[in-house]
């Protein structure tokens, strides 16, 4: 069943109708009408290009607030590991853990050793799997959304292992009711949030009935009550933060404990897709694993945090000189949760396509040749000025009864110019009858 819930919505107050969100939509999921944009819930996949665009701000992530939490006895921040590349260096991740305390929260857990247990579980997964198949990562939301639309054939290519988010939330909460003696319903666990995408894995995660995970506040709304707290707090008896999942934010983070021969890394929604249609048409041999992300640099480069993509990349490769050659977890006890199935994700992610453009099948071929045809009648430049991404999806919201061909300026000034050259005539026309009848 499709979830109409999106991380992303349309403030109209704001909306001047500019269009930069429509044109870098990649799945054609935004429309302008009136000057103001619509978003198309079942073409959006949540990657949050259009947040990053907007010139007004009118494109709202769907993140938590922190009034959500109040409901909880105790809350536990969950930070994506993107987060500790958003501070200048002499700021450690184990301080950055505390001051979550100085900030309200009860506790912080860390991502990134969780991070390093799934990258153990998938090259155990693997070695073991008996399919001669290439494995997609699932742990972009944006990616698995993409499949679901416009891939379903390579849903069954997503790799069935939980996310480090999941598996981090499930831990701390579990300890947390021991150390606390209260219920999981008690016990909040906020995820620090570098893309709005997050929030469709907490709302309807793959594969399972329920996130472990109780809301999502963006990084970039955080970041400033962090940075306070830093600036204030003493960093002695910090946390310690080790292992190579402090990688995975940037390009490789995940395939780099794996055989490098047997798996490529993708960055960028249009390299994914081409990747994909490759897949699918039999053109990618002998690699077993692709690591794909959403954003073009990686989680680094997500729409919700506030540092320069590229000097987060820098940092966490900082990060991972300094801390990552020591392992966070040790790999005999992450192969014997392997084995009693804890990484595991044995249920089915469904389909989610794009509505057809009529349920009766012939109304849809008939509604198709009228596609066609009005298609033919449109300049084929894709300019947008519709309010349409192009003139093919143009063609379909005038069939669909979403807009009229009158939209296209082109067609529009050609019909004024074939009404002005028709109303000469019939001036002359007319003209000529009087004047023989009249003297001037």
């Amino acid at each position: 069943m499709q979830n109409d819930f999106r991380s992303i919505k349309i403030d109209r107050e704001k909306c001047q109708g500019r269009m930069a969100c429509m044109r870098i939509c990649p799945t054609q999921a935004i429309r302008v009408r009136n000057r103001k944009a619509t978003l198309l819930n079942d073409r959006c996949i949540d990657c949050g290009m259009c947040v990053r665009v907007c010139p007004n701000n009118a494109v709202v992530p769907q993140t938590s607030s922190f009034s959500d939490f109040t409901r909880f006895k105790y809350t536990i921040a969950l930070p994506s590991p993107v987060l500790y590349s958003q501070f200048r260096g002499e700021f450690t991740p184990g301080a950055i853990l505390n001051a979550f305390k100085k900030i309200g929260f009860d506790d912080a857990y860390d991502v990134a050793c969780a991070s390093e247990a799934v990258s153990i579980a998938i090259q155990e997964f693997l070695d073991n799997s008996t399919l001669n198949q290439t494995y997609i990562s699932p742990f972009c939301p944006v990616i698995v959304r993409l499949i679901q639309i416009r891939y379903p054939n390579l849903l069954e290519n997503l790799i069935p292992i939980d996310s480090p988010m999941e598996i981090a939330a499930r831990e701390a909460k579990n300890l947390k009711m021991k150390e606390t003696g209260l219920n999981a319903k008690e016990i909040g666990v906020i995820y620090i949030t570098p893309c709005p995408a997050k929030m469709i894995a907490i709302k309807n995660p793959p594969r399972k009935k329920y996130s472990f995970v109780d809301g999502a506040i963006s990084i970039a709304q955080i970041y400033p009550n962090l940075l306070q707290a830093l600036n204030q707090q003493d960093t002695v008896g910090a946390k310690e933060v080790k292992g190579i999942g402090l990688g995975w934010p940037i390009l490789g983070g995940q395939v780099s404990t794996l055989r490098a021969h047997d798996t490529i890394a993708i960055a960028g929604i249009m390299e994914v897709i081409r990747i994909f249609e490759d897949l699918e048409n039999g053109k990618l041999k002998n690699i077993k694993y692709i690591e794909c992300h959403s954003c073009s640099t990686a989680c680094v480069g997500g729409s919700l945090n506030v540092e320069n993509p590229y000097m987060s990349r820098n940092r966490v490769i900082k990060l991972l000189e300094k801390y990552g050659n020591t392992p966070c977890q040790d790999r005999d006890y992450v192969k014997n949760l392997i084995q009693k199935n804890f990484f595991s994700l044995p249920g089915k992610i469904d389909a989610t396509p794009i509505a057809p453009i009529d349920s009766d099948i012939s109304q849809a071929l008939k509604k198709m040749q009228e596609k066609v045809t009005i298609y033919e009648k449109l300049p084929k430049i894709d300019c947008g000025a519709c309010g349409s991404p192009d003139c093919n999806t143009f063609a379909e919201d005038i069939i669909t009864n979403n807009a009229e061909i009158e939209d296209c300026i082109f067609v529009a000034m050609k019909k004024f110019e074939n009404l002005s050259v028709e109303l000469i005539d019939i001036v002359k026309k007319h003209s000529n009858k009087i004047y023989r009848n009249i003297n001037i």
